[in-house]
């Protein structure tokens, strides 16, 4: 089983190198951002073990660009970064797993097995409403060629919509889905994020992709963007 260490720190770098090397595994290690996306992507591994600030480029950039690159190697972060926007941000660019320094090494070695078991997950669906595509993989909208740039929070509201097409959803469920569960604030966010999407993926555009359930909240059609939209519950 074949695994890449990137780590800027050389004595870390070579624990874990030997200790894996011990557990059966051949390693290869990087020590800067660019060295170890060069290896990521020209080179075959089982897992990736990852540091989150490195020299040159993040690892934070550096998982966006192998999964831009549509290489699914399993990924899991190794780091100092504790906060839980840090691990949410890695989770998010397509990260697998994540680990906090100092750690375990017996954790380590039985998460990166546990990774290689289930190898690496096939390609996210592209999911399409006529010519609106949203990419979960590479986080990329588009409506015909031109790509649109969403904040994250429109992205997960556009991806919530994409995968329960043709159906009215609450704004409970969406808070719920989006937001979080135990969201407390006012449901009328959902309808300010539901105009700023409008305002991207169809007034440009000249289309209507989302539309307003009275009394019960929101639907996205899978129509094309010339079809006039179904009536209003």
């Amino acid at each position: 089983m074949r695994v890449l260490v990137v780590e800027d720190e050389p004595r870390l770098a070579q624990m874990v190198r030997r200790g894996l090397e011990l557990e059966g595994f051949v390693v290869v290690t990087a020590a800067t951002g660019p060295d170890g996306l060069w290896h990521a992507t020209e080179e075959s591994f089982d897992v990736i073990v990852l540091d989150i600030m490195l020299p040159g480029i993040s690892g934070y950039q550096v998982v966006r660009e192998i999964r831009a690159r549509q290489n699914w190697t399993p990924i899991l972060i190794l780091t100092a970064k504790d906060g839980e926007y840090d691990e949410a941000d890695a989770f998010d660019l397509g990260a697998d797993d994540y680990l906090t320094k100092p750690f375990s090494y017996v954790v380590l070695v039985a998460r990166l097995r546990a990774l290689v078991r289930r190898g690496a997950p096939t390609r996210p669906v592209v999911l399409t409403a006529g010519d609106l595509s949203l990419d979960p993989g590479r986080r990329r909208v588009t409506r015909g060629t031109e790509e649109l740039q969403l904040t994250r929070r429109e992205f997960g509201l556009l991806e919530y919509l994409m995968r329960n097409p043709d159906t009215a959803l609450t704004k409970s469920e969406i808070l719920q889905n989006v937001w979080d569960a135990n969201y407390a604030g006012d449901e009328n966010v959902v309808e300010v994020y539901v105009g700023y999407l409008r305002r991207k993926i169809d007034t440009p555009f000249g289309t209507r992709t989302i539309d307003t359930v009275r009394g019960v909240g929101y639907r996205l059609t899978t129509g094309s963007p010339d079809s006039p939209p179904p009536p209003e519950a």
